[in-house]
């Protein structure tokens, strides 16, 4: 089973490469995903190579590692180290200010952004961001009553 950590999305799939971390003095460095199932408190991974308790056994407490070329398109919306300071316009009102502060919620991130219409808080919905390219203000659709004032 593994699990998410640092309020980072479980992204494994099938086809992955994984790293664990640390790793060991000996034996394979790195291992292929060869299923994956999404559970209620994590994902049910199996992986090339591993065929026993034994072997799974060397990997437990380890950190796993994806090189970033296989993340999701959608790890940058959850990606805190970017968003913070990143631009927010939105496609009726303009710009909204930038990213101050992303909380982590059960369901889904929530970012705060502040700026010329005040605090907006964004669900970090697929309904409401558009898209979060590099070097680009982030795109967001709002329903109206979500900003202030409104």
């Amino acid at each position: 089973m593994t699990v998410a950590v640092h309020g980072l999305p479980l992204v494994l799939d099938v086809g992955m490469d994984v790293y664990p971390v640390p790793p060991a003095l000996k034996g394979p460095r790195r291992y292929r995903v060869s299923s994956c199932v999404d559970g209620e408190t994590g994902q049910l991974v199996a992986f090339t190579g591993v065929w026993s308790i034994d072997d799974a056994s060397k990997l437990v407490g380890k950190t796993l590692l994806v090189a970033e070329s296989q993340l999701p398109a959608s790890f940058a919306m959850h990606d805190v180290e970017r968003l913070i300071g990143r631009e927010v316009e939105d496609a009726s009102r303009g710009p909204l200010g930038t990213i101050d502060e992303v909380m982590q919620g059960v369901a889904n991130d929530v970012w705060v952004v502040r700026g010329p219409l005040g605090e907006v808080l964004i669900p970090v919905v697929d309904e409401m961001v558009l898209s979060v390219e590099e070097g680009a203000p982030v795109q967001v659709d709002l329903p109206q009553g979500l900003v202030e004032g409104e």
